[in-house]
């Protein structure tokens, strides 16, 4: 029998995940939209960025690194049976991220010359159509992510640069009343139209808790580069905002705290529902040099699987995450596909709990 005429469960019976895998899927899985829980949305998008350029292409790299995965996952063995699929790459996103992206770069080095924009009247006109073209990208996330999260999928956004979840944090404050973001970064993301630019990459933290009501709490761990600015705002938020510093993580850590008590601290300041953006520069830049913007220090790997794994055990709920940053080059492809493929095991668990 022809594999693509199998149901679901004919599948798992026939498949064998230890063999190669199904060329062009994402970790060679078999399986369709239909037949998957967790749906996987490529946004090719790095308009903003202000330092290294290439997250756009994060999406292909991960796919293409993907084939080279493992399946057995040690939280989760069987994870890959619940299906995993990633819808295709947008042509139109990466093409209008492109134009955009060009108009962006004449702004930030016209910025970094000492320039004045309001008194640039083509620089200025650029300026607003890239601030279309971003709001253009955040409504189509929107759409997107209300659809699938209408079909009962769970949602994992694949960026890009870290603008990109915005229209999926819209989505799930549509949905959930009440819920926290688990924020995993080098950066706070906490400034207001940094460069001018209304989605900016180091906006979408500010973006999110000014525009989304529902959001109760922001939880950063491992931010070690960051603004007198964004520190203000942290200290007056009344803790809506609590940052874990990698400073202070560290500090811990040779005062001879170990991660688990750590783990605990961070996870206790969570509400029941959480979102997990995870910026992958938030990770040691061994991990991941292409990211858009390394900063020296941070997270291993293992760190934020167990501290993902203390939020199950605490009986809290993942309802949505992102992955964001990632560079184009193979070492980049291949941690992202690895910190993706636990994240959708680790969202899997999640899933089948009730609310």
């Amino acid at each position: 029998m022809a594999q693509n005429k199998m149901n679901k469960n004919e599948k798992i019976a026939t498949y064998n995940p230890s063999g190669v895998g199904k060329e062009g899927s994402i970790y060679g899985l078999p399986f369709n939209f239909e037949e998957s829980n967790i749906i996987l949305l490529p946004v090719p998008w790095d308009v903003t960025v202000s330092y290294g350029v290439g997250t756009h292409e994060g999406p292909q790299a991960i796919l293409d690194a993907s084939q080279q995965v493992d399946l057995y996952d040690f939280d989760n063995p069987d994870g890959w049976e619940s299906g995993i699929f990633m819808l295709d790459i947008s042509e139109d996103i990466k093409a209008s991220g492109k134009t955009a992206r060009m108009k962006a770069n004449e702004i930030i080095k016209f910025l970094e010359k000492g320039g004045d924009i309001s008194s640039h009247a083509t620089l200025q006109k650029n300026l607003e159509e890239v601030n279309q073209a971003c709001a253009e990208m955040v409504s189509w996330v929107f759409e997107q992510t209300t659809s699938l999260l209408a079909r009962g999928k769970m949602v994992g956004l694949i960026g890009g640069d870290h603008s990109t979840p915005l229209g999926y944090l819209q989505a799930i404050n549509n949905k959930y009343d009440n819920f926290g973001i688990l924020h995993i970064d080098a950066h706070a993301d906490l400034r207001e139209a940094y460069e001018g630019f209304t989605y900016s990459h180091a906006s979408i933290m500010y973006n999110a808790l000014s525009q989304l009501p529902n959001i109760k709490k922001l939880v950063q761990v491992g931010v070690r580069d960051i603004s007198h600015e964004e520190m203000e705002l942290i200290d007056q938020s009344n803790g809506r905002i609590i940052s874990f510093f990698d400073p202070y993580l560290k500090e811990q850590l040779f005062l001879g705290k170990n991660w688990d008590y750590l783990c605990e601290k961070i996870v206790k300041e969570l509400p029941h529902h959480v979102y997990i953006s995870y910026d992958i520069d938030g990770l040691d830049p061994k991990l991941c040099p292409g990211t858009g913007t390394p900063v020296p220090g941070g997270l291993e790997v293992e760190m934020v699987n167990y501290l993902i794994g203390k939020i199950e055990e605490s009986g809290r709920k993942i309802i949505g995450f992102d992955l964001v940053e990632v560079g184009a080059g193979e070492w980049d492809g291949n941690v992202g596909a690895r910190v993706l493929f636990k994240l959708c095991n680790m969202a899997e668990i999640f899933a089948k709990q009730n609310d």
